[in-house]
């Protein structure tokens, strides 16, 4: 029954879909002013525009207050735009947009890790905008297709969802955007969180990545595939959440590998803004890790605990997304150390597959400066430098700044 409740997820999901596709080839309703989209078209245009904001939420809610806001025509009708349609609030989403792409251009010309600190703000603001996008935005927008939906805001528009015979009994005047809402939201949601964890995966692979040109390509594409959307999106709106549909079944399938790197880049950022190698404990054994590279069928950067058995024998133990049933793997021994970086610090272990010494575990960087104490633990021989503090240490000694070694002084002459 495991095995088929992703399918029927993803199903419930892509329902919110299926109305705008079946009901945007109705054709459009008479108005006084002329034709007026039909409701199929106006929940078409919701899909499409909460699927731009889970690619970038930031962009996304400015870009959709921008838009409502030019088609205010009246002051009153600006009045009741919701929030986000405020021109104080889309100014100031473009105004951090631009920054953000300033950095990135400029970033690509900079040494290796010298933007990662703006790097983890962006991160961070991501996080952020998409929360608020959740909770804030994403509601408003379906309670307004509802209503339209329902016959609220326009009812030569609107899908007919009154039975004649209720009509007679004065069932018509009744408001059932409220149920829509309810049954649309959930929906919504869901999609847009499957959508901004695979796209939030960009800002940890940014993390992740020391070459600042990778990082703006990476950029580039997000902002790239947001303006296809909103391009088709506004040429014709069933094209557009056909691809809206496309992008969202896409972020599924690769939405355990997003997730894992959302989790990396949520404790990436904790420990680097809250400064915690400061604060932070060694534990005598138990301590959280990350998977390098794939073990035994669990993927890399798998969330979880190192510990040590009686007998030296290391082991992984980890809960799939977090919260399922508690799984343990063994740790191979052969060869492994522990490599001291500037951002994150890693183990490395013989991998005799590639028989190449490769990441074993990556430490998140609360363990910055705590190398040596982690090794005694777990009774690893010896660390070493890795990254970009490897390269510093070798352009300071190929300029000659590196130090000296020691030797031992020499015996002073006897003297008669």
């Amino acid at each position: 029954m495991k095995r088929f409740a992703p399918i029927v997820a993803l199903l419930c999901v892509l329902s919110v879909f299926a109305l705008p596709l079946w009901a945007a080839s109705a054709k459009p309703a008479k108005g006084k002013d002329g034709e007026v989209p039909s409701a199929g078209l106006e929940l078409a245009k919701t899909a499409t525009q909460i699927t731009g904001i889970a690619i970038s939420p930031l962009l996304g809610v400015s870009a959709v207050g921008l838009y409502q806001w030019m088609q205010a025509d009246t002051p009153e009708q600006k009045a009741r735009l919701p929030w986000f349609a405020n021109p104080a609030v889309w100014l100031c989403g473009f105004l951090l947009v631009g920054l953000a792409a300033t950095k990135d251009a400029f970033g690509a010309t900079l040494p290796p890790g010298w933007k990662k600190p703006l790097d983890v703000a962006d991160t961070v603001e991501n996080k952020i905008s998409g929360l608020v996008a959740t909770g804030a935005v994403i509601p408003v927008l379906v309670a307004a297709a509802s209503k339209y939906m329902a016959g609220s805001g326009n009812a030569s528009a609107a899908l007919d969802l009154q039975l004649h015979g209720l009509a007679m009994v004065h069932f018509g005047a009744i408001d059932f955007s409220w149920l829509l809402t309810i049954a649309l939201v959930p929906l919504a949601i869901a999609m847009h969180i499957v959508v901004w964890i695979a796209s939030h995966a960009i800002n940890a692979l940014i993390l992740l990545s020391p070459w600042g040109a990778v990082d703006a390509a990476l950029k580039a594409f997000r902002t790239t595939l947001l303006g296809v959307l909103a391009g088709l999106a506004w040429i014709d709106p069933v094209v557009g959440v056909t691809l809206a549909a496309i992008i969202v079944v896409f972020a599924w399938l690769i939405s355990g590998w997003a997730f894992r790197l959302t989790v990396f880049g949520t404790v990436f950022c904790w420990d680097f803004f809250t400064r915690r190698r400061k604060r932070f404990a060694l534990l005598a054994d138990g301590n959280k890790v990350f998977l390098g590279r794939r073990l035994d069928g669990v993927p890399v950067r798998t969330y979880g605990r190192l510990w040590q058995a009686a007998d030296g024998k290391l082991t992984f133990k980890f809960k799939p997304w977090l919260v399922l049933a508690e799984r343990e793997i063994a740790v191979p021994r052969e060869g492994i150390v522990v490599g001291c970086g500037v951002f994150y610090s890693e183990v490395l272990g013989h991998d005799a597959k590639t028989d190449k010494v490769d990441t074993l575990l990556l430490l998140p960087p609360r363990y910055v400066g705590h190398e040596e104490l982690f090794a005694r633990a777990y009774n690893i021989n010896g660390t070493c430098e890795v990254g970009l503090r490897r390269a510093w240490t070798w352009l300071k000694e190929t300029l000659g700044f590196g130090k000296k070694s020691r030797t031992p002084a020499e015996p002073a002459l006897a003297t008669t």
